[in-house]
């Protein structure tokens, strides 16, 4: 965890910080810096999934997962494309089907490193499928290599000593006289090679907040969220899963919290009129940090980012309002009435 934190106080400006509580101010608005580490498990659970490869160069990759909102659909098309060679638009990823091969639950922070290890798996069969079709291939350029000696790019098989000798994917799966191949395989964790390891993804949260110190308000000014969450397969997707992460954890600490009447049993603030949540105007800079090499983890080295993302936020806003005002509040959320 030290890199990440280390990467995440330099891009924040933590040194800059003077220690004591209300020593940073801008006229009536008391100034507060916090920081907060999180945990969540990097876990993987059995799962299946299928490939089907066509002779024209399609692939259909499928299995019983979901998607939420969270990128699978994406995520598996990358992980099938560049595993064979082939263009993310020859590439279909079919999920949410009880029928497909089984696959666990959307959710846990499992779903990438499960069903992208399955994934992989099965596109894996299939090239050592197609390389010995193309070995075989008359007058094969590859007829000695090994399967560590070529790439798979573009539609074709190619030496990595000589990218000119090449069999293209079609010219393999004619050869073996197939007109589709079809591979499926389930994908287990190595629980040997981890039973040593702890296996978890991490986070260092650093906060700016601005308390009015007449009305006790706060604004959440800048965020910065490192994380070692190790291969990051999408960027884009990847970092928009942190922020959400980031804004709900903004909520939990200062705006969401659900009324009981102890008289009636029933909630009070039950819709999004009265419940608040984070609009576009508490929403303020956020910076988002990866950075992490794990290859005891699953095969992609690629851990969950569902969760980690909020895990540490409140309580680096509740560091920085004490920062701010010299009050250490723990009950959330942390409202003006609370700070007053």
């Amino acid at each position: 965890m030290g890199p990440r934190r280390t990467q995440g106080a330099e891009l924040f400006g933590w040194a800059r910080r003077t220690r004591a509580p209300r020593s940073m101010r801008e006229g009536k608005q008391l100034i507060g810096w916090g920081m907060a580490t999180g945990v969540w498990e990097a876990m993987q659970q059995p799962a299946r999934a299928k490939a089907v490869l066509s002779i024209d160069g399609k692939l259909t990759v499928s299995s019983a997962t979901a998607d939420i909102g969270t990128g699978n659909y994406t995520v598996m098309t990358q992980i099938a494309a560049e595993t064979l060679g082939l263009p993310v638009e020859d590439v279909t990823f079919n999920l949410g089907d009880s029928s497909l091969p089984m696959s666990p639950l959307e959710g846990g922070s499992w779903t990438v490193s499960s069903v992208g290890s399955a994934v992989k798996a099965a596109c894996e069969k299939a090239r050592e499928r197609l390389f010995e079709f193309a070995r075989k291939v008359k007058d094969s350029s590859l007829a000695k290599a090994r399967l560590d000696e070529v790439s798979f790019a573009g539609g074709h098989i190619r030496s990595k000593e000589d990218p000119s000798q090449a069999v293209s994917i079609t010219a393999a799966m004619r050869h073996g006289e197939v007109l589709s191949l079809k591979e499926q395989t389930v994908s287990l964790p190595d629980k040997h090679k981890q039973s040593a390891y702890t296996l978890c993804t991490h986070s260092a949260v650093f906060v700016e907040v601005k308390v009015d110190e007449d009305f006790g308000t706060v604004k959440v000014t800048r965020v910065v969220s490192a994380i070692a969450g190790s291969r990051v397969l999408n960027p884009k997707t990847a970092r928009s899963q942190i922020l959400g992460g980031i804004v709900w954890g903004l909520g939990m600490a200062l705006e969401e919290e659900s009324i009981l009447d102890q008289k009636l049993g029933r909630f009070m603030n039950h819709n999004l009129a009265e419940y608040h949540v984070p609009v576009n105007e508490d929403v303020r800079d956020i910076d988002v940090l990866f950075e992490e090499e794990d290859t005891i983890v699953n095969p992609r080295g690629a851990k969950g980012l569902g969760e980690i993302g909020i895990v540490g936020v409140a309580a680096a806003i509740a560091n920085a309002i004490f920062h701010a005002t010299g009050k250490h509040l723990r009950d959330l959320p942390i409202t003006p009435d609370k700070l007053l």
